[in-house]
Protein backbone atom coordinates (compact mmCIF):
# COMPACT_ATOMS: atom_id res chain seq x y z
CA UNK A 1 0.00 0.00 0.00
CA UNK A 2 2.79 2.40 0.91
CA UNK A 3 4.68 1.46 -2.24
CA UNK A 4 1.61 2.24 -4.39
CA UNK A 5 1.31 5.70 -2.79
CA UNK A 6 5.02 6.35 -3.34
CA UNK A 7 4.73 5.28 -6.99
CA UNK A 8 1.72 7.57 -7.47
CA UNK A 9 3.61 10.53 -5.98
CA UNK A 10 6.57 9.85 -8.25
CA UNK A 11 4.25 9.68 -11.27
CA UNK A 12 2.65 13.01 -10.35
CA UNK A 13 6.07 14.58 -9.86
CA UNK A 14 7.20 13.24 -13.26
CA UNK A 15 4.06 14.63 -14.91
CA UNK A 16 4.77 18.07 -13.42
CA UNK A 17 8.38 17.94 -14.65
CA UNK A 18 7.28 16.90 -18.14
CA UNK A 19 4.65 19.64 -18.26
CA UNK A 20 7.27 22.20 -17.20
CA UNK A 21 9.67 20.98 -19.87
CA UNK A 22 6.96 21.20 -22.54
CA UNK A 23 6.09 24.76 -21.52
CA UNK A 24 9.76 25.75 -21.53
CA UNK A 25 10.37 24.12 -24.90
CA UNK A 26 7.35 25.84 -26.46
CA UNK A 27 8.43 29.20 -25.04
CA UNK A 28 11.93 28.74 -26.43
CA UNK A 29 10.67 27.71 -29.86
CA UNK A 30 8.29 30.66 -30.03
CA UNK A 31 11.13 33.01 -29.07
CA UNK A 32 13.37 31.55 -31.76
CA UNK A 33 10.62 31.83 -34.37
CA UNK A 34 9.75 35.41 -33.42
CA UNK A 35 13.29 36.79 -33.20
CA UNK A 36 13.74 37.42 -36.97
CA UNK A 37 10.45 39.30 -36.99
CA UNK A 38 11.64 41.78 -34.36
CA UNK A 39 15.15 42.04 -35.75
CA UNK A 40 14.25 44.75 -38.27
CA UNK A 41 11.76 47.57 -38.42
CA UNK A 42 8.80 47.63 -40.75
CA UNK A 43 9.06 50.25 -43.47
CA UNK A 44 5.78 51.24 -45.09
CA UNK A 45 7.21 53.74 -47.57
CA UNK A 46 8.05 50.99 -50.07
CA UNK A 47 4.69 49.37 -49.66
CA UNK A 48 2.24 50.36 -52.39
CA UNK A 49 -1.38 51.09 -52.79
CA UNK A 50 -2.36 47.52 -51.96
CA UNK A 51 -0.68 47.78 -48.55
CA UNK A 52 -2.55 50.97 -47.69
CA UNK A 53 -5.87 49.49 -48.84
CA UNK A 54 -5.17 46.43 -46.68
CA UNK A 55 -4.39 48.62 -43.65
CA UNK A 56 -7.50 50.78 -44.14
CA UNK A 57 -9.85 47.81 -44.60
CA UNK A 58 -8.28 46.06 -41.61
CA UNK A 59 -8.72 49.11 -39.39
CA UNK A 60 -12.36 49.47 -40.50
CA UNK A 61 -13.01 45.81 -39.61
CA UNK A 62 -11.41 46.28 -36.20
CA UNK A 63 -13.46 49.42 -35.54
CA UNK A 64 -16.69 47.69 -36.60
CA UNK A 65 -16.10 45.13 -33.88
CA UNK A 66 -16.50 47.90 -31.32
CA UNK A 67 -20.25 48.15 -32.07
CA UNK A 68 -21.29 44.75 -30.64
CA UNK A 69 -18.70 45.15 -27.89
CA UNK A 70 -20.30 48.44 -26.84
CA UNK A 71 -23.78 46.89 -26.95
CA UNK A 72 -22.67 44.01 -24.72
CA UNK A 73 -20.81 46.35 -22.35
CA UNK A 74 -23.71 48.74 -21.82
CA UNK A 75 -26.11 45.82 -21.50
CA UNK A 76 -23.92 44.42 -18.73
CA UNK A 77 -23.69 47.81 -17.02
CA UNK A 78 -27.49 48.19 -17.17
CA UNK A 79 -28.08 44.71 -15.79
CA UNK A 80 -25.56 45.17 -12.99
CA UNK A 81 -27.01 48.58 -12.07
CA UNK A 82 -30.55 47.23 -12.05
CA UNK A 83 -29.55 44.35 -9.81
CA UNK A 84 -27.60 46.63 -7.45
CA UNK A 85 -30.31 49.27 -7.13
CA UNK A 86 -33.35 46.97 -7.17
CA UNK A 87 -35.47 47.30 -4.05
CA UNK A 88 -36.95 44.29 -2.32
CA UNK A 89 -40.63 43.80 -3.14
CA UNK A 90 -43.09 43.19 -0.38
CA UNK A 91 -45.15 40.04 -0.44
CA UNK A 92 -48.34 41.99 -1.18
CA UNK A 93 -46.77 43.61 -4.27
CA UNK A 94 -45.72 40.37 -5.90
CA UNK A 95 -47.88 39.09 -8.71
CA UNK A 96 -49.28 35.63 -8.10
CA UNK A 97 -49.95 33.66 -11.25
CA UNK A 98 -52.89 31.29 -11.20
CA UNK A 99 -51.83 27.69 -10.97
CA UNK A 100 -53.17 24.68 -12.80
CA UNK A 101 -56.60 23.76 -11.56
CA UNK A 102 -58.57 20.59 -12.09
CA UNK A 103 -61.37 20.96 -14.60
CA UNK A 104 -64.38 18.62 -14.31
CA UNK A 105 -64.97 16.58 -17.44
CA UNK A 106 -68.57 15.76 -18.37
CA UNK A 107 -69.26 12.54 -20.23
Amino acid sequence: MIQVERQRREDLKMEKVMKGLKVGLMGGLITLMASPVFARTISMKDGGTALWIFVIIGSIIVLLQLIPAAILFFSFVGTATTMALKKEKKVEEEVILPGAEAVPVKK
